[in-house]
């Protein structure tokens, strides 16, 4: 008995090409998502802080160089003040978290705390003080940079007996920091290194029992976004020039401290997210209040072009965290490896009573190295049989000698002056 199959009519010539071709063409197969790469470093955590230290005791020097060498380096890193510098950044860090800066501002500030923010606008006034000399439309650093650095360095005593400092040696050690927190002399110019110093000039205070940790979440929060505004009124007034030649690829061309505190302070925000930061209503409206949001939003309104994956990309790749202690987590790395952890950085990191140099690292008298503040070439110091020399490092660029780059913040002047502030402005090497 025949089928109903063989029933069918047979099939035509062009449904059985169709059916050939359909047969012929590979199947589509979702691809797998990449696996995440895993960063294998360690999150660093906050060390205790050391008690302070009694003052009856120090024998205050003034501070230098110790950081002469590779070796000086490695023993730095193994030392008990590597361990106080974790400790009070990442405290501060810590003071910061899911707090918004006028929580801070509106509170009662101690004394102490009123008195730096009294010396912070004192410098100020001395920008007035000192205008930028006329150089054109040069975008290089200028000169008259150093004029301010000289009034700064004239009347630190004063403003440090304001802080609680009695003897003239106390005043010398410690001051010496501030007046390394603005910049450097010779090249006119700025880097995470010149940030650090304003970090060690408080970490003094709090060796000295004048800044405990009741007071942390106002040096974060209140005195640190103090010192960046004076910065940024410094480095647009003078022109500084970025430290390092990597400028773009960074997270901002001067800072990176900021951006360890705004992330604490965003660790458990309701609703703004890492990717929050491409909004310009939200870094608008929240960026008085948050460190990072204010930082990318001074970033950008230095840039040609709108939008961090051209500008930073860092930045941009950062937003795609999944959540600020992913961020936060990160920038504490960066902060030991980046920072601490680069030698032609911390070669110009200054030592003293209050942070002092471990046993066995060089000093400059004895290996022939002139003070900090009479070199005028960068780059890295190698002591050797035959005595000092300056090498130059193939791992950053060839830059370890601070090229100078002129900064988007003097571009961005120039163009304010002429007029041209309302469409995209001209930057170095554009």
């Amino acid at each position: 008995m025949p089928s109903v199959l063989d029933a069918r009519p047979p099939l035509s010539r062009e449904t059985l090409a169709k059916s050939n071709a359909q047969d012929k063409i590979p199947r589509l197969i979702p691809r797998k998502k990449p696996p995440q790469r895993r960063n294998n470093l360690p999150v660093p955590k906050t060390p205790p802080l050391p008690p302070a230290l009694d003052i009856s005791t120090v024998n205050f020097i003034k501070p230098s160089r110790r950081i002469l060498s590779v070796q000086d380096h490695e023993l730095f890193h193994s030392s008990p003040t590597s361990s106080l510098i974790h400790a009070f950044v990442f405290s501060l860090s810590d003071s910061a978290a899911n707090r918004k800066i006028s929580l801070i501002s509106s509170s009662p500030a101690p004394k102490i705390i009123q008195a730096i923010l009294f010396v912070l606008s004192s410098i100020e006034d001395e920008i007035t003080s000192n205008p930028p000399a006329d150089q054109g439309s040069s975008r290089f650093g200028n000169p008259s940079f150093r004029n301010l650095l000289d009034s700064v360095s004239l009347k630190s005593p004063s403003w440090h007996e304001t802080l609680g400092l009695t003897s003239p040696a106390s005043i010398s050690e410690v001051s010496t920091y501030l007046q390394h927190s603005f910049g450097n002399r010779a090249r006119i110019d700025y880097g995470s290194g010149h940030e650090l110093n304003f970090i060690i000039w408080l970490l003094c205070f709090n060796r000295l029992s004048l800044l405990p940790e009741s007071t942390f979440p106002a040096l974060a929060l209140v005195v640190f976004p103090r010192y960046i505004a004076l910065m940024r009124k410094v480095q647009s007034t003078y022109y500084l020039e970025p430290a390092g030649s990597h400028g773009v690829w960074g997270l901002d061309d001067y800072h990176f401290l900021p951006f360890l505190f705004g992330a604490s302070q965003l660790l458990h925000h309701p609703y703004i997210r890492p990717l929050s930061v491409h909004n310009e209503l939200i870094l608008e409206e929240e960026g008085d209040e948050f460190l990072y949001l204010s930082m990318v939003r001074e970033t950008m309104a230095s840039k040609t072009v709108k939008g961090l994956k051209w500008t930073q990309p860092m930045l941009d790749d950062i937003s795609g965290a999944k959540s600020w202690e992913k961020v936060e987590q990160g920038m504490r790395r960066m902060f030991v490896k980046e920072v601490l952890g680069k030698l032609p950085v911390m070669q110009h990191f200054l030592f003293g009573s209050l942070v002092p140099a471990a046993e066995g690292m060089n000093k400059e008298e004895e290996v022939g190295v002139a003070p900090e503040s009479d070199e005028r070439e960068g780059g890295e110091l190698v002591v050797g049989d035959d005595g000092v020399r300056h090498v130059h490092r193939d791992d950053t660029w060839g830059d370890c000698c601070g090229i100078k780059i002129p900064s988007t913040v003097a571009a961005a002047e120039e163009a304010r002056k002429k007029g041209e502030n309302d469409g995209l402005r001209r930057v170095p090497f554009d």
